[in-house]
């Protein structure tokens, strides 16, 4: 009898370890689709890096997704600092220092124009997304102290039917594989 316990329980920790391992790779694919599943992600309204993938500047966000066995749970979560506001969705208030900062990159964008000899704006490809970047950091640092910006909820951890589908046949996969494995010679 102490040896089907142990056979169970072995079963159990690699449901469980399966389950972490398949829930956390959906859950990084996220990113790569740019929607919880099928669930698109909202587009950017800024000119900040036009083309690029939502929530991937640096992949500090996607890396900072981690999981965890607790007894008989797994429990899947990010440290990041903006983990919860992008996941959830919400509003942040701006604050004197942001305006500082959005005025230090309305300053820094717009001292990188390229210019002709005579000092006018180059009409190039690369001034017109830097003017762009410009009046988007000038528009942020204008707003008043105290005015709220909304983050749309854009969701990469989290139960959703697919997370359930999966979840599902990891354990009928272990649990076939278990009965499959047992020797039924009865003498």
């Amino acid at each position: 009898m102490a040896d089907i316990d142990a056979q169970v329980r072995e079963v159990f920790r690699n449901i469980l370890n399966d389950i972490r391992v398949g829930v956390g790779d959906e859950f990084d694919q996220n990113f790569e689709r740019q929607a919880f599943f099928s669930e698109a992600w909202q587009r950017r309204k800024s000119p900040l890096r036009p083309g690029g993938h939502i929530l991937v500047e640096t992949g500090g966000l996607r890396r900072s997704v981690r999981s965890e066995i607790k007894e008989s749970s797994i429990v899947f979560y990010s440290e990041h600092p903006a983990a919860a506001i992008h996941n959830e969705g919400g509003e942040i208030v701006v604050t004197e220092r942001m305006k500082r900062f959005f005025w230090h990159k309305y300053y820094s964008t717009a001292g990188s124009f390229g210019r002709k000899k005579d000092g006018s704006r180059r009409n190039d490809k690369r001034t017109l997304q830097l003017s762009d970047e410009a009046d988007f950091w000038k528009a942020m640092a204008l707003m008043k102290a105290g005015s709220k910006i909304r983050i749309p909820q854009r969701r990469f951890i989290g139960t959703s039917p697919e997370v359930e589908a999966t979840v599902r046949e990891i354990i009928e996969d272990n649990l076939n594989e278990y009965v499959n494995s047992i020797d039924f010679n009865i003498k």
